[in-house]
């Protein structure tokens, strides 16, 4: 199930204010990650963090490979915030991920 026309909106504008040059097609996923049921409850702008930092994490990251090494979660996260935050820079965000956010 697609999220309502309002909240497709927002989500997009926040995809827009918080990754201005993000390459097409990482915004569309994250758009449709933003948009997921899972994330109904969430404000658009908190939807779009999250769904943006898993992105990132999963698909221009190290973060899966160091998970099939034996790496739990939380250290392979921390591993990773580098190059999460240069992707991020890449793509001018608004934010960047701090060591000391809360996730999940």
């Amino acid at each position: 199930m697609t999220a309502p026309t309002g909240r497709r909106r927002a989500i997009a504008k926040a995809l827009t204010v918080l990754l201005p040059l993000a390459p097409y097609a990482d915004m569309e996923k994250i758009r449709a990650d933003a948009g997921a049921v899972h994330m109904k409850t969430l404000p658009p702008g908190i939807a779009v963090w999250l769904a943006t930092i898993a992105h990132i994490r999963h698909v221009h990251t190290d973060y899966e490979k160091l998970l099939s090494e034996g790496y739990d979660r939380d250290s392979a996260r921390f591993f990773v915030i580098d190059q999460t935050n240069i992707v991020l820079t890449r793509w001018r965000a608004t934010r960047l991920l701090d060591a000391d956010d809360e996730e999940d």
